[in-house]
This record gives C-alpha cells, structure tokens and sequence, in this order.
C-alpha cells in the first residue's frame, strides 16, 4: 500500500520504523503494570466518563489510502499527525473533550475538477492543512443495571480552522448531537457501546444550506487478558438529502485492531477499512493514552 509521506526513501524509513515499534510493544506488553481501559483508536464513543480532575490526552497518527475529497475533487494518500484528544473530567458524569489535529498531509494521486479555487503545493502532486477543531460536551445519564443499559448524550460543534483552498478540509462550522448506550456481557469482558445521532453540516458552497445527516456508530472492546483489548467498530454518517451537498457525502469505515498497556501508557493499532465511497479504501492507526491527574475537581 501507498501512504502520503511513505514512499521512497523517507517511507522506507517510516515503514521500518512502525514495524520496529510494534514489535517492541508485543514484548513490552507481557511484563508490565495494568492500567485502567481505553477507548482510541475507536471513534466510536463509549458512555462511560473519566474520573473528576483527570485530563486524558490521547494521540497518534493515521495512514489512509485513496481517499476522496469531492469538494476539491482531489484523490490520494491522507496522513494525520498528531490526531489528538484532551478530555477533562469535570465531574461524575461530565466530560469535556477538545479534538482536533496537528497537521494534515495529503499525497496527490488524481485531480477532477474541482468546485472551489485550489492552492496547492508548488509541484501540485502533493497538499496540507492543519485540521478542523471539535469541541465536545458529554453526559452520562445512568448507569447500566443487570438488564438495562446504561444511557449518556453528546453534543459538539466543530470549527472552520481548515482553509477549503488546500483542498482537505471544508472550512465550516458543524453541529452533532447524539444518544451514547453500552452494555457489559460475557462476565464484563466485552464492553458494547454504540451511539445514535444527529449531525448538522454546512455545505462549504453556500453558507444558507445545509445537509442533516444521521451519525451511527456501534463497537465493542473485548478483554483478552490484563493488559491487552481487542477492539473493533463500524462509525459514520448518513446523508438524509438524495443529493448531498459537495462535502457532505455519507461517510463511513470499519476499524478493527487492539489495545496494549505498557511503560504507564496504552499503546493502540487499527486497520481501518472504507465502507463508503468518500472513505479511505485502506489505512492503520497508531496511537498512545495517558491518564494525568492534574486537578482536583470543585465539590
């Protein structure tokens, strides 16, 4: 497979590089301390809050083949760096979350015409932008019971930080709320959780449109031992529109891969697997999370 910023000697390095760390992490991973649960490389949101006065932050990379973004009509190799996540525990059953990445770098394999003005690299074979910003409010509602599950809702809008004219990001200001649910079975070794919602997404073409689109997202984390998961998921939207605003096409991927707990972080790898025509075809994730205990929350 071709990734953005893994060919040629440079990728060579890369690849090395990633094969080398998984390794070390497998060896790792069987001697050293447990810590609590995860939820990264899922995007899928679990219902479950961290404990009042923890700042998790969360961070990695992504390497997405063929991936198509319509408004620009631009196709090819997506690589996000510092993909990252602070959440702060404000309470109990509260969360606020800040997601947003570092950079975005998109390896350039095809153009079609494109619906806005481009500014591109120097050589036109390759783009890169920073990323749009997520700000994110959740609440758990209840907790689960022997039959029930338990229920939260979220909700968050997401910035116009992306400049449309490098051709990755859509420059627009959206909302998304949403019903979180999960249920432990198996003896509490698998956790389900899955989530249903609304997304309201300004067409980047014209600032009085906008597309509804449903957001659904079901996934599981199963405890294979004390200090490895295994995980998967299906995560995305659906347009309501039969003809969807550039940009605001249904989205969807599967990603499957696991956690590791190790040197006081956990450690996660995915593949991820395009379900939609806009989605990625192939790609992986890597990433780690810590839990600081940085403040001491308001009684």
């Amino acid at each position: 497979m071709l990734f953005a910023l893994t060919k040629g000697k440079f990728g060579s390095w890369m690849m090395s590089w990633v094969c080398r760390c998984l390794v070390a992490l497998g060896f790792i991973a069987a001697s050293l301390i447990t810590v609590p649960a995860q939820q990264r490389p899922l995007v899928t949101e679990d219902v479950d809050i961290i404990k009042p006065g923890i700042i998790r932050i969360e961070s990695g990379v992504e390497f997405l083949q063929n991936q198509e973004f319509p408004l620009s009509g631009l196709r090819g190799d997506l690589t996000r760096l510092g993909d990252t996540r602070l959440s702060f525990g404000l309470a109990a059953n509260v969360e606020f979350q800040i997601e947003w990445t570092v950079r975005n770098f998109l390896s350039i394999d095809s153009r079609s015409p494109a619906a806005i003005p481009l500014d591109l690299g120097a050589t036109f074979k390759d783009t890169n932008d920073v990323g749009d910003a997520r700000l994110w409010m959740k609440i758990k509602l209840r907790n689960e019971s022997r039959i029930a599950p338990s229920l939260g809702f979220r909700f968050g809008v997401e910035l116009p930080n992306s400049n449309q004219a490098r051709g990755i990001g859509t420059n627009t200001t959206n909302f998304y709320g949403m019903v979180t649910a999960g249920k432990h079975v198996l003896n509490n070794k698998l956790n389900v959780f899955g989530n249903l919602g609304l997304g309201i997404l300004t067409s980047p073409l014209s600032a009085t449109t906008q597309n509804d689109v449903l957001l659904y997202g079901l996934a599981g984390i199963y405890t294979l031992n004390d200090r490895v998961n295994l995980v998967g998921e299906v995560n995305g939207f659906h347009s309501t529109r039969t003809h969807a605003p550039l940009g605001t096409e249904d989205f969807s991927e599967a990603r499957l891969g696991a956690q590791i707990r190790a040197l006081g972080l956990r450690w996660n790898a995915a593949g991820v697997f395009g379900l939609s025509k806009r989605a990625p075809k192939t790609g992986f994730s890597l990433g780690f999370t810590y839990d600081w205990d940085a403040f001491n929350p308001i009684k």
